[in-house]
């Protein structure tokens, strides 16, 4: 973490974990080969309908943490699932839940079905996190 993620305390500021759960998605999404840019391509905006946060101890600056997410799909919804731990001394930070669904960027309406091959990716990230 950067100082400017924290207060005058040394304690990250609350704001600054959302930021971290989108790079963290983005990064997932990246990985398995459906970066942003190929669904702006593809005509799909992935709104966020939903974002839930529950704060269990703060972090403090120069502590080192890790984030770990898994994908959970609900009909049209995707649901990203987030854990921050603090790595030494270990403890849960953050535990959240984003719910994105997926607009046609054209008509502006919720997609029942995503492009054969978006789709695929996102269920192959499923059964990832299954595992």
């Amino acid at each position: 973490m950067q100082p400017h993620h924290t207060d005058y305390g040394g304690v990250v500021w609350h704001g600054a974990y959302i930021a971290w759960l989108e790079e963290a998605r983005v990064e997932c999404l990246r990985q398995a080969g459906a970066d942003f840019a190929s669904w702006v391509a593809a005509g799909v905006d992935l709104r966020v309908v939903n974002l839930s946060l529950r704060y269990h101890r703060a972090l403090q600056l120069g502590t080192a943490a890790v984030l770990k997410t898994r994908l959970t799909r609900q009909g049209v919804r995707f649901n990203w699932h987030y854990e921050i731990y603090a790595i030494a001394p270990s403890y849960l930070c953050l535990t959240g839940q984003v719910t994105l669904v997926a607009i046609d960027r054209t008509r502006n309406k919720i997609m029942r079905s995503l492009p054969v091959n978006m789709d695929q990716i996102l269920e192959q990230l499923i059964a990832q996190f299954q595992d």
